[in-house]
């Protein structure tokens, strides 16, 4: 299975930036994106980004954000998903992913670009899932 590694860097009052990379069975790096998250607050429902630790990721669909991916058994949580967005007020414990980041509406916090691309791309390369380790 493919294995990824989320390095969480800035973090704010409202969000946490970061970078995921993801390795094929080889260790040769295949992907890599930015990532966006919420802000640490003690793992609170809806207010918090999830804490680190080794998750195992699966593909898939829902009527709300289509293909995404799921991280599963996160600890008192349930339904943390990696989806499509830009902004951090898109998200309630989640993870979005991107290609950049960078203040695309001008509010003075960091966004992630490309989110939908890049989403598709993941979902390209790890049509079932990943190993991810959150740091």
């Amino acid at each position: 299975m493919m294995k990824a590694v989320l390095i969480r860097g800035k973090s704010d009052t409202k969000q946490t930036l970061g970078s995921l990379e993801l390795k094929d069975a080889t260790g040769t790096t295949v992907f890599t994106c930015k990532t966006l998250e919420l802000d640490w607050e003690n793992n609170k429902t809806q207010k918090s980004c999830i804490p680190t630790g080794n998750y195992k990721v699966t593909a898939r669909k829902s009527p709300k954000y289509g293909s995404h991916f799921l991280v599963n058994d996160v600890p008192h949580r349930d339904t943390i998903l990696i989806h499509q967005g830009n902004y951090h007020t898109e998200i309630l414990g989640c993870i979005l992913v991107g290609a950049s980041h960078t203040d695309i509406n001008k509010d003075g916090f960091k966004d992630v670009t490309s989110s939908k691309a890049t989403l598709k791309k993941l979902l390209t390369i790890a049509p079932k899932g990943f190993e991810l380790t959150i740091k």
